[in-house]
């Protein structure tokens, strides 16, 4: 046996960062056991040719409330989208914008046929019913899937099919907006209150930020566990390491192999593909998104006119989502998009490169109703043996950190006794 830590984490997500940096600050010892060869789990960039490349479309929304308390913003050097989105529909783009934040552009807004105008008036009552009340009393609120308490405020099919699916279906990688409405609610709330933002060095600058709070050591990568023991764990290479306490904060199927469940939770899937050009085929810092219903393309943004960092000077980086993993193959999947791109930005669409493709398989949980409420299931899973994730809670780096957090302190807890 090597020497020990009071606790083990399994895991180096945002999760299993944020739990070892709480125990840390309580004076608990921990060594985080990351399998793969770096930290973030899911929140990772990869620099290719000088572009980077988050492991599937991500942001950062900062009105997170543990985000704000956790990250340093100023460090990260985020990079803000436009508050609103492109849509494409009837064969052109629409602009529609967050007319508390840009009124004239949300004026102009009002007549386009994304929605009728009525839709676009309950959009304000919309706002209104997730701000009223504290962030946790939305997670009391009677509880039915998204499209049924859409269609409960009134929207119509158009808009939903037309600005609802391919946005908040995107945000869950759910295009039946099959989710909780709590979810739901939860993020149209921060999207509201708060930047939608990149890093400039890319979402992998956040994991990377927490560890680098966390002391020299703690962080172990390349070391997968094949099995957890009573009194510490067991690596794939054969060694084994003694704690008091464990946390498995992997994701979901691989906690399941870890603690021995049955049932695997169920999970969503969603594509990636990245392209370059020199000229940008979208030179604002906006999220297309597809309100047409047809085509692979879910969503699409340039990163780069984002965030000029994600790019090398002079170049441009195009990010097109796709929900699930679709049955073609990455060359079949490649045309297809090449060729919705080049229906819709025309002739200099057929110039864009391909760079890579990503399939996220495990990207997030299902979060289909009933859901339990951040914090209202146990940390603890067995006799010094705790949990924490996303998975384990709601979907979200606001909840993948909280839950991180929270089981530091049920840790601490079962510790002291």
């Amino acid at each position: 046996m090597s020497s020990h830590p009071d606790v083990l984490i399994v895991g180096g997500g945002v999760a299993g960062l944020c739990c070892a940096l709480r125990l840390n600050q309580q004076g608990i010892s921990s060594q985080v056991l990351e399998a793969s060869d770096t930290v973030g789990g899911r929140v990772r960039t990869d620099e290719v040719e000088g572009f980077l490349l988050d492991r599937g479309f991500q942001v950062l929304l900062t009105a997170y409330p543990e985000a704000r308390s956790v990250l340093d913003y100023d460090a990260l050097d985020l990079r803000p989208f436009y508050p609103g989105a492109l849509i494409r529909c009837e064969n052109r783009f629409h602009r529609f914008a967050d007319p508390w934040r840009h009124p004239i552009d949300g004026l102009l807004g009002l007549f386009s046929p994304v929605g009728s105008l009525s839709d676009k008036l309950l959009v304000a009552k919309l706002r209104r019913q997730v701000l009223s009340g504290a962030v946790e009393d939305l997670y009391r609120r009677p509880e039915t899937t998204t499209i049924n308490a859409l269609r409960t405020v009134g929207f119509s099919e158009h808009m939903i099919d037309r600005f609802f699916k391919p946005f908040i279906g995107g945000v869950f990688f759910d295009p039946d907006l099959g989710v909780s409405s709590r979810m739901f609610e939860f993020g149209f709330r921060m999207f509201s209150i708060g930047d939608t933002a990149l890093p400039s060095r890319g979402m992998g600058a956040i994991p990377e930020q927490i560890a680098g709070r966390l002391p020299a050591g703690c962080v172990r990568t390349g070391a997968r566990v094949a099995s957890i023991q009573h009194d510490g764990v067991r690596l794939d290479s054969g060694e084994e390491i003694q704690s008091q306490a464990i946390v498995v904060a992997t994701e979901g199927p691989e906690a399941a192999r870890l603690l021995g469940d049955q049932e695997k939770p169920g999970s969503r899937s969603v594509t990636c593909l990245y392209f370059v050009m020199d000229e940008p085929l979208l030179s604002h810092p906006l999220l297309v998104l597809n309100g047409e219903g047809k085509g692979p393309i879910n969503s699409l943004c340039s990163p780069s006119s984002v965030a000029p960092g994600y790019a090398p000077r002079n170049r441009s980086l195009l990010e097109v989502t796709i929900i699930g993993s679709p049955d073609q193959d990455d060359k079949q999947l490649e045309a297809a998009v090449r060729a919705q791109l080049t229906d819709w930005f025309g002739q200099p669409a057929r110039g864009v490169r391909h760079l890579r493709t990503y399939r996220i398989l495990h990207a997030l949980p299902m979060q289909t109703p009933p859901t339990s409420a951040p914090g209202s299931t146990s940390r603890q899973v067995g006799p010094r043996l705790f949990v924490c994730g996303e998975y384990q809670s709601v979907a979200s780096l606001q909840w993948a950190m909280v839950s991180g957090r929270q089981a530091a302190e049920a840790v601490a807890e079962a510790l002291s006794r």
